[in-house]
């Protein structure tokens, strides 16, 4: 009998619900549905540009709207009934935590929270608590190291207790109203089992290791002596929220008579572990040892995977190695850009005042540029860095202006400085013993950017894959619903066999040009001398005198 499972992805600026045949990952329907709140699903504050929070009520209203649209969508399809739907499977953005009530219930949806923005949800990229973060990165090099070294020995602004911890300092009456704190990861499939309680939430090790400075090794969260060091009620909330975190592949929950009634699916559906839209993404796009996902889109994630039993080294700058954060058994190894698409649509939308079309036609203006043409090199620092330097108080640069320089020379060095970050991040991957012998894309810029994916081929010097599916992240989480359900509900019993039978590749790849390559090797030694002097680095000794003359004599041999 042919089975189905459902893949729910929580994006920056909507829901995504996908309908997936287990038999060969083949989409029967999908909806989407933008959240209706704020900027695009943001709520900002025109006070703090580094504020960015999301109204929990959206979470529910996509919840319902993307799945009926997606089970809508596969009415009809050969083989599909809703009683056929075997597992659910919930990626998101993180660290994006919420603070919930005793009935775990977000204090946003109460009206006496609602006006807060602290109540609502902290949206990963909301980098209000840099403070913080700093605080704590110094604190545990202090007294317990050992939290930092598989989070790349930085914590960051992005995260979950430096966001707690800063709503305890600008919005205390919200911290105390708080009953607890849940990952949106976790609070998805809660609220799918009909959770009515903080403590029957069950968290998944993909947030708790990547975020919170969760392991086995120490016990699972930090202690309360370190967090009574950096305040007293972070201790105590210790107390209120988990002991234990858990790999996917065994339940979160399943379907609460409730939401099955709201949904129109069978009671008692397994639903699968929560887990981050990158690392679920990872799954979908076929994530093997020695293979690297890059998930593309206003920001990157990079993801890879290590055999527990290798015992791979701490790798400084890297946002985490987290045993079964993608699949159990593997160390999971997150890094990521914390802007990529925003920094193209900030050229284009709010400098150039354009949309996609002139998107386009800078892209088209762009691909006729040969590499080191446009005389530019430019950091990858709009939002910050999230890897390697882990410092979201750096800002962006372009260097070479001159006043011929266009608009379309501009786009092309945002997009190769964002290549000379990704580049940055698989030379410190390799350094450490991490084996990358294929890299495999997936996102929007990856399905439609054809120049995007041939500077990154170029200047990395790998072919660029595809992944087979433009919705991976969804995919991912439908494949962990697959082996969550199990082989004898329908699904698999093995990742490796669910991933081989449910995720693909596109033919079409990306390969590099060995005379560009040498061009942007030279164009990537510059870029680091700027990356490493103004990103602090110890022992940094950038020839700066010179580097303007070098890139001038590189765009001339390029015109030549």
């Amino acid at each position: 009998m042919t089975a189905f499972t459902l893949g729910i992805d929580y994006g920056t600026n909507s829901v995504r619900a996908v309908v997936v045949d287990c038999a060969n990952g083949a989409t029967a329907g999908t909806c989407v549905f933008p959240y209706p709140s704020g900027d695009h699903g943001v709520l900002l504050d025109p006070r703090n540009p580094h504020l960015a929070r999301q109204n929990p009520a959206d979470y529910l209203a996509g919840l319902r709207a993307a799945v009926h649209g997606a089970l809508a969508d596969a009415e009809g399809r050969p083989g599909f009934s809703r009683d056929r739907v075997i597992g659910i499977g919930v990626d998101t953005t993180g660290s994006t935590p919420l603070p919930i009530d005793a009935r775990a219930q977000p204090l946003a949806l109460d009206a006496r929270w609602s006006q807060n923005l602290a109540a609502h949800a902290w949206l990963w990229k909301d980098h209000t608590s840099a403070s913080e973060a700093a605080l704590i990165t110094e604190a545990a090099r202090r007294q317990a190291p050992e939290y930092l070294a598989p989070i790349g020995g930085t914590y960051s602004s992005e995260w979950w207790w430096s966001k707690i911890w800063h709503c305890l300092n600008v919005a205390p009456d919200v911290f105390d109203a708080a009953a607890s704190w849940v990952e949106l990861a976790d609070y998805v499939p809660a609220v799918l089992a009909g959770a009515n309680d903080p403590r029957a939430i069950v968290r998944g090790v993909c947030a708790a290791g990547h975020k919170a400075m969760y392991s086995d090794t120490w016990g699972g969260l930090p202690s309360k002596a370190f967090l009574a060091r950096l305040d007293p009620k972070l201790a105590d909330l210790r107390d209120r929220l988990y002991e234990k975190a858990f790999p996917p592949g065994r339940p979160a929950g399943t379907l609460s008579r409730t939401w099955a009634g709201t949904l129109g699916l069978r009671e008692g559906v397994p639903i699968a572990m929560g887990g981050f839209d990158a690392h679920y993404g990872a799954v979908g796009s076929g994530v093997r040892t020695g293979t690297l996902v890059k998930i593309i889109g206003t920001s990157t994630c990079d993801c890879a995977i290590a055999p527990v039993a290798d015992r791979i080294r701490d790798i400084p700058g890297i946002c985490g190695i987290v045993n079964g954060s993608i699949v159990p058994d593997y160390f999971g190894i997150e890094a990521g850009q914390s802007a990529v698409g925003d920094i193209l649509n900030w050229w284009v939308e709010r400098v150039c005042q354009g949309g996609t079309a002139l998107h386009a036609e800078l892209s088209r203006e762009a691909a006729r540029l040969r590499a080191g043409e446009s005389g530019l090199v430019a950091l990858d620092w709009n939002n910050g860095n999230r890897t390697i330097l882990v410092d979201t108080r750096l800002t962006g640069l372009i260097l070479g202006q001159t006043l011929h320089t266009s608009r379309a020379e501009i786009y092309r060095a945002l997009i190769e400085g964002t290549a000379y970050g990704a580049r940055a991040i698989i030379e410190r991957m390799q350094e450490y013993g991490v084996g990358i012998d294929r890299v495999v894309c997936c996102g929007g810029i990856a399905e439609k950017n054809d120049l995007f994916m041939q500077i990154y081929a170029d200047v990395i010097g790998q072919p660029m894959l595809i992944a087979g599916s433009p919705q991976t992240p969804a995919l991912g989480a439908a494949v962990s619903a697959a082996v969550t359900a199990g082989a004898r509900g329908g699904g698999y019993d093995k990742w490796d066999d669910a991933q081989d039978r449910m995720t693909t590749l596109k033919e079409k790849r990306f390969t590099p040009d060995a005379a560009a390559h040498a061009v942007y090797d030279e164009l990537y030694g510059i870029y680091r001398e700027l990356h490493d002097a103004f990103g602090g680095v110890a022992g940094a000794a950038p020839h700066l005198g010179t580097l303007m003359k070098r890139l001038l004599a590189i765009k001339e041999r390029a015109v030549a």
